[in-house]
């Protein structure tokens, strides 16, 4: 093979990198890939951090220790994530999504590959440093957005389902109050997560915490800690949630009308 330039090994670094986010690759591999110097490789490492750095494009950080080397972090800055959910708070507010029971039509927006790709990587940038093992979600429109957050904090996505599925082995059933008030089940895979593990809890709509208290029960069944809860939207009424510490992304309020009028806004994390 001719000898790998500079500007060629950086490119396909970043692919690699940015192909599996928050993996740790080690230094040797990316050596014995391109046939450098460990050194030479540092350099490299030091110019992609210094460029992603400088274009807002995530983080490249070197991970000390037996077990360290380079990794690639999506991660969005607060006036970015903010610029771009005000405009999508534009496009969600006003009357022709208002759905009745107050509730807001935007599966069109949790459909749209870039824009969960986006909100996945807004969460994911929030949660890095708890470190969860797994993204846990409820089926079934709560799954996109989850998924890109896994997908950017590189661990697997595991959905909470209202039955258990043959094909899934013994599963652990609870019952839990919607937000409407109903007892509702909740199925989990006995072989989908381990003890001691930790948990970080992505859904599409918060309106009670019903749902989100059920998915922290479920977890307490497997002994598995919660994290944190994200959420694409939530509801500005009931102000008190049946949990805490929830961090959404918009703010929906729906205001009495004819017809009724949908105000969606930045949640206050991000003003």
């Amino acid at each position: 093979m001719d000898k790998i330039r500079r500007n060629e090994r950086m490119s396909a670094m970043m692919k690699i990198l940015a192909a599996s986010p928050n993996r740790i690759f080690t230094l040797n591999n990316f050596c014995e890939l391109f046939g450098t110097a460990k050194s030479t490789m540092s350099e490299d490492v030091e110019l992609l951090r210094g460029m992603t750095e400088a274009f807002d494009l995530g983080r490249v950080e070197t991970v000390t220790g037996a077990a360290g080397g380079v990794r690639y972090r999506p991660t969005v800055s607060r006036d970015k994530a903010r610029e771009y959910i005000l405009s999508l708070c534009e496009k969600l507010s006003g009357t022709e999504r208002v759905l009745p029971g107050g509730f807001l039509y935007y599966s069109d927006i949790l459909s749209t590959p870039d824009i969960v790709h986006f909100m996945g990587e807004i969460l994911a940038t929030q949660y890095y440093d708890s470190e969860p093992d797994f993204v846990l979600t409820m089926e079934t429109k709560g799954i996109p957005v989850a998924f890109a957050t896994a997908d950017a904090l590189g661990v697997p996505l595991v959905i909470a389902r209202h039955s258990s599925k043959v094909y899934e082995g013994s599963a652990v059933n609870i019952n839990y109050v919607s937000g409407s008030g109903s007892i509702e089940t909740m199925s989990l895979s006995r072989r989908a997560v381990q003890e001691n593990q930790r948990a970080l809890i992505v859904d599409d709509f918060l309106r009670g915490g019903g749902t989100a208290r059920g998915m922290v029960e479920l977890m307490r069944e497997f002994k598995v800690s919660v994290t944190g809860m994200a959420f694409v939207m939530a509801t500005a009424s009931p102000e008190k949630k049946r949990v805490s510490g929830e961090k959404a992304l918009m703010t929906l309020t729906v205001t009495d009308g004819e017809p009724a009028e949908a105000r969606v806004t930045p949640s206050d994390w991000l003003l």
